[in-house]
């Protein structure tokens, strides 16, 4: 594989290891080149330049960059720290600088972090609960040796110091999920004196999230689901005494990773159209749908728009660090001053759009709880598919991708997707085909997320309206509504989710 300039950044020596990136990589670098003359771009040209084929071969190559983890996590992924994402960031850049003159490229290097569970086990009683699921970013247990203990019922949900009784120390803290974040329970079951804590769901269903930004106080947890905790709430709260074990090793650490920016060097540089996807996988699977098909597909069409001139600048964002929380896109909306912030006038999501079982899936951005422009957005998908005599459905737009910190910043933001671990309704297998009852990615976040999980019409047929978003806004402005506020009418609304992460 050929050195990009970002490479030679990294220094040989962290080529040879690369597991996180290298301290001397300077926070953000450019290298700046001019547009040429092109005609100007239209949707229906730029949809012509679209080549599944082209986005196969991409695919390919993305998952031999995925296989170089292999030595150190035993199978395939690009997660953040790891070779195949360090692979991944080189490729991207190269490709883009390899384009001449029509880009500026941006490299923004910023702090992370990143977890991995490596073996976990929780004993209740005499029972191994099934639904039991470590938190991400979750502590080991002492020692990385199993921790033993009574079973002890937090008080109310488990957010006030109070909640915690006098037993709980040496005990396992069990916490009804609510009100507060994860984070914030297990701290303060480790503040209390816990060796472990499991909080369980409040209602139906099994409990997968995070437990955030690492805190000193955080004791290994666990999730557990409503139907496996039950029992124990009734015996516990009969006085009965349940004798219990924890056991996870995992790792949690700071590192370094790297956002990549592509902008036209033409286009009117005030009023920006801006799209995304994340570059980076799950540590459990190379990611080839989620969100290689994403990430590739801004690749292919930043590729193809080189032959066309722009009104408007148009901006590539390739995030690192969306699996471990939305880590890259917050980072880079967080450093935009005002002046620049002001300059993007919508966001546009791409992350997950070729999955096997898939549906049309489009955010339901409304103006009236997101920022204005949200909805025109929404419009302009519907259209699409509409204008192709494609079904669609509309699904929660809730914060779990990166348009979260656009939204929150007042910029207007929308997506589409082809579906992640949601189940297939009869009615959506009647719209779209495929298997009722199963996930429209049943490999989604697993190690089967190879270039064989990629449903080639439904990536080509989003990726041509990710081309004609990009053509539409790039041409003309024209029955956008203008930016009318940094401050957003989102930044109250409480989110549950960072990423596809439960955080509360």
């Amino acid at each position: 594989m050929r050195l990009s300039l970002l490479c030679l950044a990294l220094s040989s020596h962290v080529i040879a290891s690369v597991i996180q990136l290298p301290l001397i990589l300077q926070s953000e670098s450019q290298v700046t080149i001019t547009s040429g003359g092109n005609a100007l771009v239209s949707s229906e040209a730029l949809q012509g330049d679209i080549d599944v084929e082209n986005l196969l071969d991409r695919a390919k190559h993305l998952f031999e960059l995925a296989k170089l983890s292999t030595d150190d996590y035993a199978h395939p992924t690009r997660v953040i720290g790891s070779k195949g994402h360090i692979a991944t960031i080189d490729y991207i850049y190269s490709t883009i600088a390899s384009l001449g003159d029509y880009y500026t490229i941006t490299n923004q290097t910023f702090d992370a972090v990143s977890g991995n569970v490596f073996e976990s086990r929780l004993v209740l009683g005499s029972h191994v609960p099934k639904s039991a699921t470590p938190m991400s970013l979750t502590p080991p247990t002492s020692n990385k040796k199993p921790v033993f203990g009574p079973l002890v019922l937090v008080d109310n949900d488990g957010c006030e110091q109070a909640d915690y009784p006098s037993n709980i120390s040496g005990a396992i803290a069990f916490i009804r999920r609510g009100t507060c974040t994860f984070g914030e329970k297990s701290a303060l079951a480790g503040k209390a004196g816990a060796v472990a804590a499991v909080i369980y769901n409040s209602g139906e269903g099994s409990l997968s999230g995070t437990l955030g930004e690492p805190s000193p106080y955080h004791v290994a947890t666990f999730g557990l689901s409503y139907k496996d905790s039950q029992g124990y709430i009734e015996d516990l709260q009969e006085g009965k005494s349940i004798y219990s074990s924890a056991y996870i090793d995992s790792i949690v650490e700071k590192i370094e990773t790297v956002n990549i920016i592509a902008q036209t060097k033409g286009g009117d540089a005030e009023n920006c159209v801006m799209l995304g996807g994340h570059s980076d996988s799950v540590a459990e699977g190379p990611g080839i749908n989620d969100d290689g098909s994403g990430s590739l597909t801004l690749l292919e069409v930043a590729t193809q728009l080189t032959k066309y001139s722009v009104n408007n600048c148009v901006r590539f964002g390739w995030w690192a660090g969306e699996e471990e929380g939305l880590l890259g896109s917050d980072y880079y909306v967080s450093m935009l001053s005002n002046e620049e912030n002001w300059k993007i006038r919508l966001f546009m999501d791409y992350d997950m759009l070729a999955s096997p079982n898939y549906a049309n899936q489009v955010y339901n951005a409304t103006n009236e709880v997101n920022p204005t422009g949200s909805e025109e957005l929404r419009d302009l998908y519907i259209k699409f598919y509409q204008s192709h005599n494609q079904n669609y459905t509309l699904i929660p737009f809730d914060g779990r991708s990166d348009y979260d910190a656009f939204i929150k910043h007042g910029i207007p933001g929308g997506g589409i997707a082809a579906g992640a671990e949601g189940v297939k309704t009869k009615e959506e297998a009647e719209m779209f085909g495929g298997t009722a009852g199963e996930w429209f990615d049943p490999c989604y976040h697993q190690l089967c997320d190879t270039v064989d999980n990629l449903n080639l019409t439904a990536w080509e047929l989003n990726t041509k309206l990710v081309a004609h978003s990009v053509a539409t806004y790039a041409k003309s402005f024209q029955g956008f509504p203008e930016r009318s506020s940094i401050e957003s009418k989102v930044a109250q609304k409480p989110f549950y989710w960072r990423g596809h992460k439960l955080v509360m």
